[in-house]
């Protein structure tokens, strides 16, 4: 599945700002919530095909809320990118551990950004094949 709807989850109006304009530059719509609780939301309502998850914000943190979307039957499909200020390793195994599929340290470079996101599609479009007996 190509990857076009993107929900960009972020307190700071700038981090919102420069992620949107990456990703509207290369043709994805965006929509955009201030903390967790707002995400999950916009997820419920919006149906995104991948998720930007800051962590450090007001209300539930990005690993919260990341953890609650891989523990609902109905969102756990939808990826999640945390893109974080968090830059220890802990931080990132601990990311992926709540179900986040990648972890991006800020400032996100916009090229590995776009390469994971492309990655994740990628992934998702794979089929899994059975072997024959």
């Amino acid at each position: 599945m190509a990857i076009h709807k993107i929900l960009i989850v972020d307190d700071s109006p700038t981090e919102r700002f420069y992620l949107t304009d990456i990703l509207v530059k290369n043709g994805y719509a965006v929509s955009t919530a201030v903390n967790g609780e707002e995400a999950l939301e916009r997820i419920r309502a919006e149906r995104p095909e991948l998720i930007l998850m800051d962590v450090v914000m007001p209300g539930a943190n990005g690993f919260q809320v990341t953890r609650a979307i891989a523990r609902d039957p109905e969102l756990a499909k939808v990826p999640v990118i945390i893109c974080s200020s968090k830059s220890q390793e802990t931080d990132r195994i601990w990311g992926m551990r709540q179900g986040a599929r990648d972890y991006l340290v800020k400032p996100v470079n916009p090229q590995q950004l776009l390469a994971s996101i492309a990655a994740i599609g990628v992934e998702s479009a794979a089929m899994p094949v059975r072997a024959s007996a």
